[in-house]
C-alpha cells in the first residue's frame, strides 16, 4: 500500500494544480460584488387595460355619428352579460396614475358634444343594465340648441352617478385656435360647469379629437386631470393620461357585428404585449 509521502512525491503536480485552481476560485469569489437585485417596474409589469367606448349621438337618425336605440341597447345587454363594469373617470386615472384596483372587466362609457339624446335615450337603456357613463358636453351648447341636453337633464345625470365633463365651449379644434383662444376654451367651460353642476370637470375630450404635446400641456395648466382622445386602443399603466385612448363607435352597414369586432380585438392586443408606440 502505498504511504502519504510516496502518494503525495507521485502527484505532486496534480495536486499543486489543484491548489492554483482553488486558491484563484477563492480570490475571485472574494473579489466579485454581491448581485443585486433590480425591482421590477410595477407599471411595465401591469398588463392591466380598460376599454373606454366613445359614442356621440343614441338615435334613429342616418349618420354616421348616430347609433339605433335597439342597437345601442343590445350593446349595452352585451356587454351586462360578458360581465363589464362600468367605472367613472376618477376610477380610470387612479389606475392609470397610481394603479389602483378595478372591478373585473372595466369599461367607461363615454359620449361626446352632449346630445339631447344621451339623456332621452341612452341614459334609460343604461340605467336598465346597470351602467353609468361620461359625457363630455359643450357648454355653450346646452340650455342654447334644442338637439342638446339642459343643465336640468345634466343635474339629473350626475344626480345618478353619471359623469359631466367638458368639451370646451365651442367645440372649436384646438390645432387650430391660438394660445389665447385655448385657453380661454379650456378655463371657461370649466366655469361654467362649476357654476352649472357645483362640480370640478376635472376631465376633457378634445374636440376633434385633434391635440399635441403643448395644447396637453395647456390642458394640465388649465387643471384638467386628464385628456381623452379618439386614438383606437385601450388604456393601460404606460397611457398618458392627457392622451387617453378610447374606441370610437359608428353606424354602419353592421353596426352590431362592428362593435363586437372593435371590443373584442382589444384584448388581443394587450394580452399579446404589444407596445404602445
Amino acid at each position: 500500500m502505498m504511504d502519504v509521502q510516496s502518494f503525495i512525491e507521485k502527484y505532486r503536480i496534480y495536486i499543486i494544480i489543484g491548489i492554483l485552481v482553488l486558491a484563484v476560485a477563492i480570490i475571485v469569489m472574494c473579489g466579485k460584488k454581491p448581485q443585486v437585485k433590480v425591482p421590477e417596474n410595477e407599471v411595465g409589469n401591469d398588463i392591466r387595460a380598460v376599454m373606454v367606448i366613445n359614442y356621440h349621438k343614441v338615435d334613429n337618425v342616418f349618420h354616421s355619428l348616430s347609433i339605433q336605440v335597439d342597437d345601442f341597447d343590445k350593446q349595452m345587454q352585451w356587454l351586462q352579460k360578458h360581465g363589464y363594469h362600468s367605472i367613472t373617470p376618477d376610477q380610470l386615472y387612479e389606475f392609470v396614475a397610481n394603479g389602483a384596483e378595478l372591478p373585473e372587466n372595466p369599461v367607461l362609457i363615454t359620449f361626446d358634444d352632449g346630445y339631447r339624446d344621451n339623456y332621452v335615450n341612452a341614459y334609460p337603456i343604461m340605467q336598465k343594465y346597470g351602467f353609468v357613463g361620461t359625457i363630455f358636453v359643450v357648454t355653450s351648447f346646452l340650455d342654447k340648441y334644442p338637439n342638446y341636453m339642459t343643465w336640468d337633464q345634466a343635474r339629473i345625470l350626475e344626480a345618478n352617478g353619471f359623469s359631466i365633463e367638458s368639451h370646451t365651449v365651442t367645440h372649436k379644434s384646438m390645432t387650430e385656435a391660438s394660445d389665447e383662444q385655448i385657453m380661454e376654451e379650456l378655463v371657461r367651460s370649466k366655469e361654467t360647469i362649476k357654476d352649472k353642476l357645483g362640480k370640478e370637470a376635472d376631465y376633457i375630450a378634445y374636440p376633434t379629437g385633434t391635440y399635441n404635446l403643448h395644447i396637453a400641456q395647456m390642458v394640465k395648466d388649465a387643471g384638467y386631470k386628464g385628456a381623452f382622445t379618439i386614438r383606437y386602443d385601450t388604456v393601460n399603466r404606460n397611457s398618458n393620461v392627457y392622451a387617453l385612448e378610447r374606441v370610437p363607435i359608428f353606424h354602419t352597414e353592421n353596426t352590431n357585428k362592428d362593435f363586437l369586432e372593435r371590443i373584442q380585438y382589444l384584448p388581443l392586443v394587450n394580452k399579446d404585449g404589444w407596445i404602445k408606440k
